[in-house]
């Protein structure tokens, strides 16, 4: 494991804000820097080819939502199959998972909102992938995940397939590690910008699995501002593996 500061929940919605109101980087900037990231650790997970790769992106409505919704796109455009499975009707997404959901729509790509008619339909496209995308929840979670979002999880876990977990598995805390009820148990998570304190704790290991670190574009005079010591993470390569 390398020597990476980490980052409080409180610390990073204040990340967010600086970013936006004192950097002037929007939350569609940073979503675009996370979504092609998500992109290219799929592609590495995926033994470096998503072509003829079905790939299920589970899709919450706020940005981490977003985030996976904008990785579909970069992943179709890199040859794979892809299905984004919504938690809400497209008319309950945040403004900025919209925007993204907009993009998908224009480009005909499989979207599919959940509902119990949907079930078994969702049920066949998650056991049938090669990977899924978890972006369900982010660190804003308080307490444990509410339907439909928990089903998505347990039929998740229950596929045995690989799934990546977007900046932190849903369900799991970000500043504690806790894992509520129920906690995506990822083989690999993609957190964003820095760890959240949660995913290095020992009880959170059976849920993160491999960790990386992608690169927002963050920069350094950001994380002073909160008293973080940010060195220079993304010398040679966007994303990190920290364990």
């Amino acid at each position: 494991m390398i020597n990476i500061p980490t980052a409080t929940v409180d610390q990073m919605r204040e990340v967010d804000r600086l970013m936006i109101d004192e950097i002037g980087v929007s939350i569609l900037m940073m979503m675009e820097n996370a979504s092609r990231n998500i992109a290219m650790i799929s592609r590495k997970l995926l033994e470096g080819n998503v072509r003829n790769k079905h790939i299920v992106v589970l899709c919450g409505k706020g940005n981490n939502g977003g985030d996976g919704l904008g990785a579909a796109r970069h992943l179709i455009n890199f040859g794979g199959t892809v299905t984004c499975i919504l938690s809400e009707e497209k008319e309950n997404l945040r403004e900025n998972a919209r925007v993204q959901f907009n993009v998908l729509k224009n480009i005909d790509a499989e979207i599919i909102e959940f509902s119990n008619e949907q079930i078994s339909q969702i049920q066949e496209k998650i056991k049938n992938s090669d990977l899924i995308i978890d972006a369900l929840l982010g660190y804003n979670l308080k307490g444990n995940p509410k339907e439909p979002i928990a089903t998505l999880i347990r039929l998740a876990n229950k596929s045995r397939r690989q799934i990546l977990a977007v900046d932190i598995p849903s369900g799991l805390s970000g500043d504690t590690g806790d894992a509520l009820e129920p906690t995506i148990k990822a083989t690999a998570t993609l957190t964003l910008a820095l760890p959240k304190v949660g995913l290095l704790t020992e009880k959170a290991k059976e849920y993160v699995e491999e960790l990386y670190l992608a690169d927002l574009s963050v920069p350094a005079a950001v994380y002073r501002k909160l008293g973080i010591d940010a060195p220079v993470l993304f010398e040679h390569e966007d994303i990190v593996r920290i364990f």
